[in-house]
């Protein structure tokens, strides 16, 4: 199960980190902060470098956390908060990735909330630190509150549809 738990985190949290970092810079095929900014832009958010730095940043800790299996109720409702924006972002397209749907924000919410309600595993710098194990009520909270975050984060940030 630890394996497996590994495996889990290294895929979902370097891979939400690896998205942050296209977002602010030309690494790993991101058109960097400009191009953040202007894609922010393009699906009606305000705030200009500010709002991409702040989601590439809250996707690069979430996800480096995630990896790491460090402060995972943290890590997780941080990934929770900034799936969710994508979420809401892709929503009107329907579920499906290839539409440029929702699904993988979903998925990555769900595996936060899983990693949360199951704990990092023994291979985790939560358990070499003496942080675990979780108790499996933490799964709530995280939900409500990246959900929650994420949710305040459109309502803030995002411009109402010119009429």
């Amino acid at each position: 199960m630890d394996a497996g738990l590994l495996i889990l985190r290294l895929l979902v949290g370097l891979l939400i980190a690896g998205h942050g970092v296209q977002k602010i810079s030309t690494h790993l095929g991101g058109k960097g902060l400009d191009g953040g900014t202007r894609e922010f832009r393009a699906d009606g958010f305000r705030g200009g470098a500010l709002t991409a730095l702040a989601a590439g940043g809250g996707q690069i800790g979430s996800g480096l956390l995630l990896a790491a299996g460090l402060l995972t109720p943290l890590a997780a409702t941080g990934a929770i908060g900034v799936m969710t924006v994508a979420l809401t972002v892709k929503w009107p397209n329907g579920l499906w990735v290839q539409n440029d749907g929702h699904e993988y924000p979903l998925v990555l919410i769900g595996t936060a909330a899983a990693l949360t309600a199951t704990g990092p595993g023994a291979w985790s710098l939560d358990r070499a630190l003496g942080l675990t194990p979780h108790p499996l009520w933490w799964t709530a909270p995280v939900l409500a509150a990246g959900l929650g975050s994420g949710l305040l984060a459109r309502l803030a940030l995002h411009r109402a549809p010119a009429a």
